[in-house]
């Protein structure tokens, strides 16, 4: 089984930027895909970036392209997610989810989560 942990979020102000990691520990987790997620208040879910392994293809959403990306060290234990120029729009719950197959992590029906954190952005 595959556990994932984030961690990096925090406070930061508009303009600013932040870099998000995920950990992943568990049998095989090097051949999982990973993706970023996030959660606004009052909002569902939805799907940020995410990247192929090992091949390394990645995928955004249209919000944040060109102020985000989303990298794999060389083991493929952690993924990072660089947010830059980040705005109030960007304040939520950063979550990465893990699966075997990348369509069903850019779709968020991942086998696995972790356990969020914490971004805020504050003018």
């Amino acid at each position: 089984q595959v556990q994932l942990m984030e961690s990096g979020g925090g406070l930061v102000q508009a303009g600013g930027s932040l870099r998000l990691s995920c950990e992943g520990s568990g049998r095989r987790f090097s051949e999982y895909q990973v993706g970023w997620f996030r959660q606004a208040p009052g909002k569902e879910r939805e799907f940020v970036a995410a990247i192929s392994w090992p091949v390394g293809l990645t995928s955004y959403q249209d919000s944040v392209k060109g102020r985000f990306i989303i990298s794999r060290d060389n083991a493929g234990t952690t993924v990072y997610l660089q947010m830059n120029n980040v705005s109030a729009e960007d304040t939520a719950v950063y979550y990465c989810g893990a699966d075997p197959t990348l369509r069903r992590v850019q779709i968020g029906a991942v086998a696995a989560w972790g356990q969020g954190t914490q971004v805020t952005v504050y003018s």
